[in-house]
Formats: structure tokens, C-alpha cells, sequence
């Protein structure tokens, strides 16, 4: 039975943001719940089916609460916001209206933009060792220096290190020209890039020639106690177990590590079982380590990567 309801906004103001550039997001709610949304006066009106009115009704009033707290509220937000809702979960998206995680050299706060990704923040607020673990585009390693540079900044840290293993998409290291680190900084590039955005260029070449941020193969950690820094691994599904160990192993005092990488793109030879997923297994309820768990509702890319990532574990499933 097809029904109707009236949601209020404040102000046009409120209900401009609200709406979305281009009536974006009113039309994501529209597709997605396949409801008819209008606009009347301040109030947005819904209708349709019962069940899918009322959770388009309850995904306006929660993505409202975000625009009244200052929030600004696009696409993706949106469409997390639906995910949540037919969970029945559509308050959750509330808790994201507070704190920031951090902001980037030229001035823009960084928050989180989904509960997954809170989560995880909080996780690596809290313990010593943090894994994160799931598909590209939610936010793991961004975040993970993000906290990193916010550490060394309120010099609760001496050092940033980061870190991963040299195997990559196919490509054997050892059939390309130049030494190991000349080899492997095309793989490091998405940590320069989320350091550079966090520091500047300038402060960022400044520490890296100090030696205040190392960025290096796995390989170099070998056989090093790694005290007052903070350390993430990234790309960890193309550990192995024994790298894992030895990884984490490393773990001096005053330090901080966090473990990223996505069970679903491992490049290890066949055989070879991951060292992120033994370990995760394996310390899961160890105190002072936490395992955060992202999904394809974390994904804060473009929304079409979230539809992307879905098909492709869809496929993955049959």
C-alpha cells in the first residue's frame, strides 16, 4: 500500500544543504528506495511503498540532524546513510557529527565518514596494535597517517615508519632495474601522497632528510626494535606469516602500530597463507590489540566504487 510523509527542515538554508547540489542526494534516496521525493515549502515529501517510505522518512531526519550540526552532507553520505537505514541503523550516522581526526596542511578537517571508520580511530587511539582490515577506498591508511602525523605533532611520538611488502599485483621486484628501495617506492606512493597532504611538501622532505618519517621496504625492518614511533604496515594480505611475526616483533616501547590490508587482494604465491589473516585469527583477543573490521559500507570514495566493490564480492560468493 503506497503512502505519504512530510519531513520539516528548518530553514531553507538546512533544506538547501540537505537536498545536495543539483538535488543530489534527494535523488539517491529517490533511486535507491525507490521512492518519489519532493519538495514543499521547507518540508520534503515522500511517498510510495509503506516499508520504503519509512525508511526514506527516517534516512531524511538522520542526514537533517548532520546538516543542523554543521555537517556537510553529499552523495556518498547519503548512500552510507540508506545502508544503515535498512539495517535499522539510520541514527548511527548521528555519532559522526563530532570530532575531528585531524586536518591537512592547508587547513581541511579531516573526519570520519562512516561508523566503520570511527570505529577503527578509536581503536587506534586506544591500543598499541591496530589491524584494519577491508576493501580499497575506506580509509585505512589515510586515516592511519592522518593519526600518525597528529601523534608526532603533540609529540607523543619521535617517529613515523611506514612500511610494506615489496610483492606487488604480479610484478616480481627482482626483474626490475635499481636497488630495492628505487624498486619499491612506486608502491609507496599513496603514503607519500597522504603525508604530503598532512605536513606539506616542504615540512615532509625536511623530515624525511632528518629521518624523523622512514618509509621503506618490509625488508628493512628486520632485525630493528622500533621505540617512540608510530608504525603502520600497509598492503599486509602480502605478508607472510613469518613476515607478520617478524613485523610485529619489532615493537619497542612508546610505539604504536597499525596493520591495513585487504583480504581480497592477496599476491602471495599460491600456498602461501596471508599473515594478516593468521594474525588477526590469531590475536584477536589479545589485550591491547584490536581488529576493525571495514566493509563495502565504509568505501568513502565515489558512491560507484561502493557498487563496484559489492559486485565484485557478490561474484566472489558464488
Amino acid at each position: 500500500m503506497d503512502i505519504e510523509r512530510r519531513v520539516s527542515s528548518g530553514n531553507i538554508e538546512e533544506l538547501s544543504r540537505l537536498l545536495g547540489t543539483f538535488d543530489e542526494n534527494l535523488n539517491i534516496i529517490s533511486r535507491e528506495l525507490q521512492v518519489f521525493c519532493r519538495v514543499d515549502g521547507l518540508d520534503i515529501v515522500i511517498s510510495g511503498a509503506d516499508e520504503n517510505v519509512h525508511i526514506a522518512q527516517e534516512v531524511v531526519k538522520n542526514l537533517l540532524v548532520l546538516v543542523e550540526n554543521g555537517e556537510r552532507v553529499d552523495g556518498g553520505r547519503a548512500a552510507y546513510c540508506i545502508a544503515l537505514a535498512k539495517e535499522g541503523r539510520a541514527a548511527d550516522i548521528t555519532k559522526l557529527s563530532s570530532g575531528t581526526v585531524g586536518v591537512t596542511f592547508r587547513g581541511k578537517p579531516i573526519k570520519c565518514k562512516t561508523v566503520g571508520q570511527k570505529a577503527y580511530v578509536d581503536a587506534i587511539r586506544k591500543d598499541t596494535v591496530v589491524f584494519g582490515v577491508g576493501p580499497a577506498g575506506t580509509g585505512k591508511t589515510y586515516l592511519a597517517v592522518c593519526l600518525a602525523v597528529q601523534a608526532f605533532k603533540q609529540k607523543q611520538v619521535e617517529k613515523i615508519i611506514l612500511t610494506r611488502p615489496a610483492v606487488e599485483a604480479g610484478e616480481k621486484l627482482g626483474f626490475l632495474p635499481g636497488d630495492l628501495q628505487t624498486k619499491v617506492d612506486p608502491y609507496l606512493r599513496p603514503l607519500y601522497d597522504a603525508l604530503q597532504e598532512m605536513l606539506g611538501v616542504e615540512s615532509y622532505t625536511k623530515l624525511m632528510e632528518r629521518g624523523t618519517i622512514e618509509i621503506a621496504p618490509l625488508a628493512y625492518m628486520r632485525g630493528r626494535t622500533l621505540s617512540n614511533a608510530f608504525i603502520i604496515l600497509d598492503e599486509a594480505q602480502n605478508t607472510t606469516r613469518e613476515q607478520m611475526k617478524m613485523f610485529l616483533t619489532r615493537l619497542g616501547d612508546g610505539s604504536k602500530m597499525v596493520i591495513t590490508g585487504d583480504v581480497s587482494q592477496i599476491d602471495l604465491p599460491e600456498g602461501k597463507q596471508s599473515g594478516l589473516i593468521h594474525s588477526t585469527n590469531l590475536l584477536n583477543e589479545v589485550e591491547g590489540i584490536s581488529v576493525i573490521n571495514l566493509t563495502d559500507k565504509d568505501v568513502v570514495r565515489n558512491t560507484l566504487v561502493m557498487r563496484i566493490v559489492r559486485a565484485y564480492d557478490k561474484e566472489n560468493k558464488q
